[in-house]
């Protein structure tokens, strides 16, 4: 009797595994469908693509004649070179307010702690088009618009970032801090020589969320850059839309597939990091 139930137990898991393999195998090609059409569209003769019928692979291969127009017809590693500068500029600022601020928050104890922690988790509801006018009017006072530092200075301040360290800095036990200040540390070599070290799966996780949501946003470059020399990788691709004879889609996939490869292997080379950066800040 004992073996018939391990054996139905046994199956029952069995097919447990084959179910979420299954479901994860389709979520996950939901989720990657768009970037093969991506590249395939990328190497289909421009008659292809209006057709009724699907077709998995191209009927005429292009070869890489639309990865050569992209690079040669338009400044694609201008608009890579732009998108470097302002995501990393951000990253780097974010990184150097925000840590503090985290560390601060999660270890300091002083009247209105959690007030500020309050308007931390409100400030997470408002979007970068709430406060945009504003900006916009004052950066065009200074004469800073179609600027790296018009692109980049709204975001230099992350409400996620002092969120997501402050949850991370909470965990780090309290011995060990107290422990070096008894040793005569100040809380700046503190914070930057234990705590942080301590947290990279955190900054990790960060760096990636900061890194893909400022190299592929169109909405913020779009109002302050004006000039071809500082348009983004998003921003760049409008380069492949004209009004008269429609948009060149193998040109303009093309053009997405090399501006999304930086990132896809960045996240590929970062994901453990990301991924025990999730989990340990949320588990304490």
């Amino acid at each position: 009797m004992s073996k018939t139930r391990q054996a139905g137990a046994g199956m029952r898991y069995t097919l447990g595994q084959f179910a979420s393999h299954a479901f994860l195998l389709a979520l996950a090609f939901i989720f990657m469908f768009p970037f093969y059409v991506m590249l395939v569209t990328s190497f289909r003769a421009p008659q292809e693509l209006f057709t009724p019928e699907f077709n998995w692979l191209p009927q005429v291969f292009t070869g890489a004649h639309y990865y050569i127009e992209s690079l040669t017809a338009t400044p694609v590693l201008t608009f890579m070179k732009n998108g470097v500068i302002i995501s990393l500029g951000i990253l780097l600022v974010q990184l150097l307010t925000a840590i503090p601020c985290a560390y601060a928050l999660a270890k300091f104890e002083f009247r209105g702690r959690k007030l500020l922690f309050a308007i931390v988790i409100f400030a997470l509801t408002v979007p970068i088009q709430v406060p945009a006018l504003p900006l916009f009017l004052g950066l065009n006072a200074i004469g800073a618009l179609d600027t790296y530092f018009a692109a980049m200075m709204p975001f230099f301040l992350s409400v996620f970032a002092i969120f997501l360290f402050r949850q991370s800095f909470k965990s780090y036990p309290d011995e060990i801090i107290h422990a070096a200040r008894l040793d005569g540390m100040s809380e700046w070599a503190i914070l930057w020589t234990i705590v942080v070290p301590g947290s990279v799966p955190a900054i990790a996780a960060f760096s990636v969320f900061s890194l893909t949501s400022h190299w592929n946003d169109l909405y913020w470059p779009m109002i302050v850059i004006r000039s071809n020399e500082l348009m983004t990788p998003p921003l760049g691709l409008a380069y492949f839309a004209d009004s008269e004879s429609g948009e060149n889609y193998g040109a303009l996939m093309a053009t997405a597939t090399i501006l999304t490869a930086p990132l896809m292997l960045a996240f590929l080379f970062a994901q453990r990091q990301f991924i025990r950066g999730i989990t340990m800040t949320g588990v304490k």
